[in-house]
């Protein structure tokens, strides 16, 4: 379990995250989310020692990362795929991470083929693709067997197996009882991964939710409707609670109402209707109207 609480960090005049609190909870993916420059970064580096909170506390199974007698058999970590000697091939780069708590070189064995690192084992890390250098990261992570796992954009640079493998094996590790946070900027991988959500904005706590409830309390549920007496059904749709808003001409997204009574109320009246198709409310539309104020750099929208 990760608790932080009221955790602070500030560089000089700058607050990177201010009064977090937070519990990642065992048994669970808990995904973390939130734009560049949130804070997500920093409090991660905070959870696993690298900075030292200004304010507040955070502890891993109820101790701070510096006091783990064994951190790398407790906590798994990748927070920079890249930090690693160029020089070394990935198996000597395990071997060396593993001599530091006793770890035999049979469990090096064992994560290599586990992240499918074993066709470029004996190959030096500074020659190896992006995606390969987040594989040995995860390997490394792994190594110690740890019951908390802290992964920042796993699956960036990896192709589609990978991703879906990053995806299934965290999972594995949740449903063994262990401790997951994830971060990833890839919202519909998240959305198929994560069991529960925090999002940070401007360094602070936006939401923290169980993964349905986040996407049910920010978005709403829509119904596209084509039709060649589209202001017809929509005069008869309409209603106190009923959003009807026009995309182009015949085609409107009619919020507040099933498809079905749409398509009930249509036939009643005798209006064609030639397509009606439900739209649910995704994890990035959530995400993108709980953050819309705390992005610091936004593009053009394209009309």
């Amino acid at each position: 379990m990760i608790v932080a609480e009221q955790l602070t960090k500030r560089f000089g005049d700058k607050t990177a995250v201010s009064q977090v609190s937070f519990t990642v909870q065992p048994g669970k993916v808990t995904g973390f989310l939130g734009p560049n420059g949130a804070g997500k970064s920093t409090t991660m580096r905070m959870i696993v020692g690298l900075d030292r909170p200004t304010s507040g506390t955070v502890t891993v199974n109820g101790k701070p990362y510096t006091q783990l007698r064994a951190p790398l058999t407790e906590v798994g970590v990748l927070l920079d795929a890249k930090a690693v000697h160029t020089g070394r091939s990935a198996r000597n780069h395990l071997r060396a991470m593993a001599a530091t708590h006793g770890l035999g070189r049979a469990r090096v064995d064992e994560v290599i083929e586990l992240t499918g690192l074993g066709p470029v084992a004996g190959k030096r890390a500074g020659k190896f693709s992006l995606g390969m250098g987040q594989r040995l990261g995860i390997a490394a992570a792994l190594l110690g067997d740890p019951h908390t796992v802290v992964l920042d954009e796993p699956v960036n640079g990896l192709d589609p197996e990978g991703v879906r493998w990053v995806r299934q094996f965290v999972r594995h590790l949740a449903s063994e009882g262990r401790t997951v946070l994830l971060s990833s900027h890839l919202m519909s991988e998240m959305a198929l991964t994560a069991d529960h959500v925090i999002v940070l904005g401007r360094g602070q706590v936006l939401a923290d939710a169980e993964l349905s409830e986040l996407v049910g309390a920010w978005t709403s549920n829509t119904v596209r409707v084509r039709s060649p007496r589209l202001s017809e059904l929509a005069a008869a749709v309409a209603g106190p609670d009923i959003t009807v808003t026009t995309t182009e001409p015949g085609l409107a997204e009619i919020s507040g109402v099933t498809a079905a009574s749409i398509g009930d109320l249509a036939a009643s009246l005798g209006i064609p209707v030639h397509e009606l198709i439900s739209r649910t409310g995704s994890l990035e539309d959530a995400y993108l109207a709980l953050t819309g104020e705390s992005v610091e750099y936004k593009s053009k929208e394209i009309s």
